[in-house]
C-alpha cells in the first residue's frame, strides 16, 4: 500500500480510465481503489471485474470504495469504508476472511474507535488542504500524523494533497504510504507521476 491509486473518470481528463491505471502501476503504484460515486450497480460491478483483471498479472489488489455488494460480486481484494459507511462490525461479518478492508479516519476519535478493529490500514484524510476533500474535517497536518502513529498499531495511509514535494515527509513523519487521485489521474505521464512518487516515498522510509 506504498503507492495507492484511487481513481476519478473525471481526473482522468478524457482519457481512458484503464488505461491511466494500467499506465501508473507499471510505474509503481502497489494498490488500486476503484471511486465510482455515479456508476450503477450493474455497471460498477463489470467495471470492478474488468479491473481486476487487469490488475491480476502485476499482483496489484483491488479495492472497492464504499460498495461492500460490489466488493463481494467482484470478487475484489478488498473494501474501502468511510466514517458514513456501513458500519465495521457489519463489514468484518460480510466479507470473507484474508480480504483487505481499510477505513478512513477524520479525527482522533476515529482513530481511537479504530483500535479495537481488525483493520488492514487506516486512511488519514485529508492530511493536507485539498479541493477534493472540502466537505471533510480540519486536516491532520504533520503534527496530526506524528499523533496517529504514537497512538494507533495499524498501518497508515495519508490522502488530501499530496505530491512530490512533500511526500517524503509524510513518510518520514509516520505513514507507511501515500494514496492519490489527480496526482496520478491528472498527470500528463501517469507512469512518470507514479515512478517519481515511489522514488519520493523510498526516499522518506531511508530516513524513517
Amino acid at each position: 500500500m506504498q503507492l495507492y491509486l484511487v481513481t476519478d473518470e473525471t481526473a482522468c481528463l478524457g482519457r481512458d480510465l484503464f488505461w491511466v491505471v494500467e499506465e501508473a502501476v507499471k510505474g509503481g503504484v502497489t494498490m488500486v481503489q476503484l471511486r465510482e460515486k455515479t456508476l450503477e450497480t450493474r455497471a460498477f460491478v463489470d467495471r470492478a471485474i474488468r479491473l481486476k483483471a487487469l490488475l491480476q498479472p502485476y499482483n496489484v489488489p483491488l479495492i472497492i470504495n464504499d460498495r461492500v455488494d460490489v466488493a463481494l460480486a467482484s470478487d475484489a481484494d478488498g473494501v474501502h469504508i468511510g466514517q458514513s459507511d456501513m458500519p465495521y462490525e457489519t463489514v468484518r461479518a460480510l466479507v470473507p476472511p484474508g480480504k483487505i478492508i481499510g477505513l478512513s479516519a477524520e479525527t482522533k476519535e476515529h482513530v481511537l474507535e479504530a483500535e479495537d478493529w481488525d483493520l488492514s490500514y487506516l486512511a488519514l484524510s485529508p492530511l493536507y488542504a485539498t479541493p477534493s476533500k472540502t466537505d471533510h474535517a480540519e486536516p491532520w497536518g504533520l503534527a496530526g500524523l506524528q499523533w496517529v502513529r504514537a497512538n494507533s498499531r495499524h498501518p497508515l495511509v495519508v490522502i488530501g494533497g499530496l505530491n512530490v514535494l512533500n511526500t517524503a515527509e509524510a513518510i518520514e513523519n509516520g505513514a507507511d504510504g501515500i494514496a492519490v487521485i489527480s496526482a496520478i489521474c491528472s498527470a500528463e505521464s501517469p507512469r512518470t507521476a507514479a515512478f517519481e512518487l515511489k522514488k519520493t516515498i523510498q526516499t522518506g522510509m531511508k530516513k524513517r
